[in-house]
């Protein structure tokens, strides 16, 4: 009896595992990205019309015609560059302070510590973590953009 007790729970045990693991791979990190840090003036849909964007001076860009306004090549770096601070936005703040704060920030400008809101690993380097977030936001937004 208790032979198969213990081989019901390891099968319980996979069953429950393989189904944590599935959930994990249908997480989308760049939409996770995009919806925290750029939806309340972009728009959920990136089309320009979020909720804060009419209280801005110039309308928000409409991110999904991206590539469109680029010979149908999704700029990349340029994408890169306004997200990280480089490319300064008027109304993304000053690349010391943009709307969205140290998150998207280029690491040499800051050391990150383990109250940031990201898992800590000593380790680690922040540059790394950093990269990541703005890679998944670029992602996202190359797969948003109309055909």
């Amino acid at each position: 009896m208790e032979k198969a007790a213990f081989k019901w729970a390891i099968i319980a045990s996979a069953v429950i595992g393989f189904g944590a693991c599935a959930l994990a791979q249908d997480i989308d990190v760049g939409k996770i990205e995009y919806l925290s840090s750029c939806a309340a003036c972009h728009g959920a849909d990136g089309k320009g019309k979020g909720p804060f964007g009419a209280a801005l001076k110039s309308a928000p860009t409409d991110l999904t015609v991206l590539s469109k306004k680029n010979n149908g090549v999704f700029p990349v770096n340029a994408v890169y560059e306004v997200v990280d601070g480089r490319t300064a936005i008027g109304s993304h703040g000053t690349r010391e302070m943009p709307i969205w704060g140290y998150r998207y920030r280029p690491p040499e400008a800051y050391r990150l510590k383990q109250a940031d809101d990201y898992v800590y690993s000593p380790p680690a380097s922040p540059e790394g973590v950093v990269h990541g977030r703005i890679l998944a936001v670029i992602d996202y937004l190359n797969r948003i953009q109309e055909k």
